[in-house]
Order: C-alpha cells, then sequence, then structure tokens
C-alpha cells in the first residue's frame, strides 16, 4: 500500500512467482498489478488482480479503506491478472457497485459466470461518474488492448487511469529503467494496435495530464513528454534510435560468422549502434523490440527444408503481425545446394508497409569465401551510406 496523493492509494501487489507473463514473456523481474483506491465521499477502486494475489490485495485495499466501504469498483480491462479478484470484490463488498462497458459485463459473465444484476453501472464512452470531489470521465480504448478497455481521466487530481497503456514489464520492488522493458512490454503486447493507441493518445493530449497510473509499472508523473513521446514514436512506427539489428539463425556456425564479419564492417563503417541477436537462442521479445526500436533490420538465415530455418520464420512472423513498416531490410541467405532463403523471407515481408529492400543481397553457398565476402562489404556500405 502506497499513498500517491492525499486521495490516491495504491494497493497493488508483486508478482515473483510468476515464470512466463501471458505464457511467453521472459520477466526476470517478476510482474506488478496495480491496483487503486480513490478516497471520496463515495470510494472509488480501480481494477482488481490476479487470483493467486486475491487475499493480499483484498488486505490492502481493506487498509486503505480504514474501515469504510468502497461505493465502486471500476473494472477497466479485464483480462485476468487485472480482473480475477472481482467476484471475491463482489462478495467482500455486497453494497459495491461495479462500473464497466456492455463488453466488460459480458466477459465478467464468460470469465467468473457470476450475476451482478442491480449492482452494475453499464457506461458509455465520455460518461463521467462523480464521488465527491472527483469526477471520472471515462474514455474507451478499444483494442488497448483488448476490446472492453476503457481509460479514466479524474479531473480533480489530473491523473489517467490508463490500463496497460504505459505500462512495463518488471514488478515494483526492483530497480530497473523504464524504457527498456516498457519497449519490450508494448511491442510484444500492444504493438499490432498502433492505430488505437494513436487514437487514445489524441484523446488524451486534450487533457492536462500530472500523472499517469497504469496497470503495470510506476506511477508516472515526472516528465511526462518523454513517455507521451515514446507512446507517439512506438504507436506511428516511427525510428526511435538509429542503428541497424542483425537477427540470425546459423546451424553449424557458418551463417554467424558472416553476422559477426558484417557487424565488424558495419561499426567500422560508422554506424551508430549495431545490435546482433541469435534468434534460436536469444530472448525472442526482445529481438522484436530491438526491430521496431532502430531503422535498418539484417536478416540472415538458411534454407531449411525448402523454406527457412523455423525461428527466423516465427521471428518474420511476429513482426508483421505487430504491422512492421518504414525500415529498411537486407538479407543474408546460406545454402549449400539451393539457397532460396532471402526469396522466402521477403516473400513473409511483402506485406509490410513502406518496406525499403536493400540492393545487395549476401548468398553464402555452406561458408563465406571470397565473393560473398565482397558482397558483405558492399551491404555494410550500403546500409552506413
Amino acid at each position: 500500500m502506497q499513498k500517491i496523493t492525499d486521495d490516491i492509494i495504491y494497493i497493488g501487489v508483486n508478482d515473483h512467482i510468476i515464470d512466463l507473463f501471458e505464457s511467453q514473456f521472459v520477466v526476470p523481474n517478476g510482474m506488478a498489478y496495480n491496483s487503486y483506491v480513490v478516497l471520496d465521499e463515495q470510494i472509488a477502486v480501480f481494477d482488481t488482480t490476479e487470483a493467486k494475489f486475491t487475499d493480499e490485495w483484498l488486505k490492502n485495499l481493506s487498509e486503505a479503506l480504514g474501515g469504510r466501504k468502497p461505493g465502486y469498483l471500476v473494472v477497466q480491462h479485464m483480462e485476468p491478472d487485472h480482473s480475477s479478484s472481482i467476484a471475491a470484490f463482489a462478495k467482500e463488498y455486497p453494497e459495491a457497485k461495479i462500473v464497466g462497458n456492455s463488453k466488460t459485463f459480458g466477459m465478467i459473465t464468460q470469465f467468473f459466470g457470476i450475476c451482478l444484476d442491480g449492482r452494475s453501472v453499464v457506461i458509455k464512452d465520455g460518461d463521467t461518474l462523480c464521488t465527491g470531489r472527483h469526477t471520472f470521465t471515462f474514455v474507451f480504448a478499444p483494442m488497448v488492448h483488448w476490446p472492453e478497455v476503457f481509460v479514466t481521466y479524474d479531473s480533480y487530481e489530473k491523473t489517467l487511469f490508463s490500463a496497460d497503456a504505459f505500462g512495463k514489464f518488471g514488478a515494483l520492488d526492483t530497480d530497473e529503467e523504464w524504457a527498456c522493458e516498457a519497449r519490450r512490454y508494448y511491442f510484444g503486447i500492444v504493438g499490432k494496435y498502433g492505430a488505437q493507441v494513436q487514437a487514445l493518445l489524441k484523446k488524451a493530449s486534450c487533457l492536462p495530464i500530472k500523472r499517469i497510473c497504469s496497470l503495470h509499472g510506476p506511477v508516472l508523473s515526472e516528465d511526462l513528454g518523454y513517455y507521451l513521446n515514446l507512446y507517439d514514436i512506438w504507436s506511428s512506427y516511427g525510428v526511435e534510435s538509429e542503428g541497424v539489428v542483425i537477427a540470425y539463425t546459423s546451424v553449424y556456425g557458418n551463417t554467424r560468422k558472416a553476422v559477426e564479419k558484417l557487424a565488424g564492417m558495419l561499426e567500422k563503417g560508422g554506424c551508430e549502434k549495431v545490435v546482433v541477436t541469435d534468434l534460436a537462442r536469444d530472448d525472442m521479445a526482445e529481438a522484436v523490440e530491438d526491430a521496431f526500436r532502430y531503422g535498418r533490420l539484417v536478416l540472415a538465415t538458411t534454407t531449411y527444408n525448402a523454406d527457412i530455418f523455423p525461428f527466423m520464420r516465427t521471428f518474420i512472423e511476429q513482426l508483421t503481425e505487430r504491422g512492421y513498416q518504414n525500415r529498411t531490410i537486407a538479407f543474408i541467405e546460406n545454402g549449400s545446394w539451393a539457397p532460396t532463403a532471402a526469396r522466402v523471407m521477403r516473400g513473409l515481408l511483402d506485406k509490410c508497409k513502406n518496406i525499403k529492400f536493400a540492393e545487395n543481397v549476401v548468398t553464402i553457398k555452406s561458408a563465406l569465401n571470397a565473393e560473398s565476402e565482397e558482397a558483405l562489404k558492399k551491404l555494410a556500405e550500403e546500409l552506413c551510406g
């Protein structure tokens, strides 16, 4: 429990038990499931927590209430890491009303099979709720990143309760930079829905915001322009940093050697930043994050079963399903008898918008030789030009 303002109290929990967030993302520093209480003539609670932490969350809530009863539970997002304690709340506080939109209540029935007739406050986009000093405006944000999502603006505190927007991986009792894990979180989870995030940012730009209270990660209250600018870049698929990402797979090490040689050439050629990632061994979500962060991408892989190596196909599919665009892409292919990887990779990327493909394609037949090394040199010159 932590006091954010005289009226807003944080009652979330830290999860260091979790191994994979959403059963796919590595979270070495755990996760935070955030929840907030706003004290007023009527008390509003914003979202609940994951089922494993229901008892801890209810204890935090009780301490924040100080013997009072909540008037409302506002359910901004129905993903189970935020909604799994709704039934426990409803049972503990039978007089409290539950606030959500029509999709919210449909999902409550689907997930938990509970009936909230007579206790449901069904809101529409732009509706308000006054609890005394505080007036809350509900702003729908569909597909950021589920269809029922809405955010809430508190005009009294000038606070935006932002649901999953502006969230990050990592529990709150660990010390780490916001941007790295927020970027990995954004592109892993929200990245497909850039247009919807842009729409939300447009609505938020009209509001005087002092702090952002997300459902994951710290409360943001200083230099909000920094966070808003990053979200604008990410959701518009802009280039955040100058640099080259080389993502590769290598079966027997020859493609890796070519990648290492190219990385050295790029660094000598003056490329500001070169990031090399082994798609079979490194964190795939971090590779996706880097591909969206930097403006140039080199894909290097082997021809495999007349296709491409599986980790490379997965990586490209993760990029395309998230709307990868506005980048320069180059190819290195390896094949001992029928190298076709570059053609396959380009075909997978053809649906991406505003992609510039490098003129120089490097073909390796088994291992580097003088001809393929010269091709690497030309590619490095093109990328650094």
